[in-house]
Order: C-alpha cells, then structure tokens, then sequence
C-alpha cells in the first residue's frame, strides 16, 4: 500500500499564480541541496508525493467506531473539522480535501488517541493564500495537538519533532510504521515548487504523542 497524498495546495493542479510567488515562506526554512533534514532544535504542502510501501497498523474494532471530529493546534493557529481521506483506487495516493482549509484523517489507519501512528493532513497553499497547514513547520517541541472524537474524548498531544524530507526519499517506515505509542503525525508540503511536476519537491512532518 502507498500512503501518497495526491496534492499540496492549488499549485499541484494548477501551477503557482501571481498571489503566491515560487519563493513561499515554506521554502525559505529549508535547509540547502544536500542537508539532511532539519529536526526543530525547540523542539515538520500536503504529504508524501512518492512514498514507498507503507506497514500503517490497520484500525483496531474500537478506531472502527469512534472517529475524530477536529484539529486543534492553538500554537499555529489551526483549528478544522476532519474528514475521512482514502486511497485512489489503483494508484495509492491519498485524496486530497476539496477544500484548501479542511485537514483529514487517514481512515484506513488508527484514529487519533489509538495505538498506533494516526495522520492528519492537509494543503499548505493555494492560489488564493494560505492553506490550514501553512504554518505546521513552524511547530516546536511540547506544541500541543488537540483532537476531539466522536466519542467525547478529547485526544491531546505534544509536539516531539518537526521534519523535512525530499518526496523522493520519504521514510515511510519512520513516519508510517508501528509503533508503541498513541502517535499522531501530522503532514503537508514544503520545499520549492516543481512545476513540470506541478508539486512540491517535500514533505512536512510533525510528530506528536500522546499526553
């Protein structure tokens, strides 16, 4: 299975516009060619554009029944409602949201709160501006993520690390593996802008656990 978000923002599908100009805030904090990706030292636009094949946990009976309602991220200034976000059927990328300031929740993994690593994603841009991840890399360590679910709970996280990977060497197994703990991560797009590619060139990812 690949965990692959099909777009970032507006750019993927329609190219940069006059509003959003190629040098982006996004771009301005990456590290030069060659450096590894940055991890916050306080403390990662939309997801893995070629992620390779992805061991997500599959969602235990109880993740099946109780699903998140919104994201919170008071640090950043998000706040959304989530939708569930599936696999296009035969090419394993992740359908993006229609909307630009909607995040989602990748259905086919943990609900955020479960063991597991949940995921919510969403656009960094879009032709008009800003999208509801825009600012996720500016992230730090301790940031709380506060996730509210269907059945009353509301799941709260700590920031642990922020991340940018080059889509062409996603580590799918370090962001989507098992793992132990009642994870979230959190991902968009960052980087430059590839236009024959019609994408960014990155990823963003946030980490967080569970408080």
């Amino acid at each position: 299975m690949l965990l692959t978000l099909v777009a970032c923002g507006a750019r993927a599908a329609a190219g940069p516009s006059d509003d959003l100009p190629p040098s982006r805030p996004a771009e301005a904090t990456a590290p030069p060619p060659g450096a590894p990706a940055k991890r916050n030292p306080a403390g990662p636009s939309w997801g893995p554009a070629t992620a390779p094949q992805s061991p997500v946990a599959p969602p235990t009976a109880h993740a099946a029944v109780v699903r998140p309602l919104s994201v919170s991220i008071p640090a950043i200034g998000v706040r959304s409602s989530l939708i569930p976000l599936r696999l296009i059927a035969g090419s394993g990328e992740l359908a993006a949201p229609a909307d630009f300031g909607q995040a989602g929740w990748y259905a086919a993994g943990p609900t955020p709160g479960e063991p597991g690593p949940a995921v919510i994603a969403g656009h960094v841009d879009s032709r008009d501006g800003p999208a509801v991840f825009f600012r996720l890399r500016e992230l730090h360590i301790g940031d709380v993520v506060e996730v509210t679910r269907s059945d009353g709970v509301t799941a709260r996280f700590a920031v642990t690390g922020v991340e940018r990977y080059p889509k062409s060497a996603f580590p799918t197994q370090r962001v989507h593996g098992p793992t132990p703990d009642r994870a979230l991560r959190l991902i968009t797009c960052g980087g430059s802008f590839d236009y024959a590619k019609r994408s960014y060139r990155d990823n963003i990812v946030a980490y967080a656990v569970r408080l």
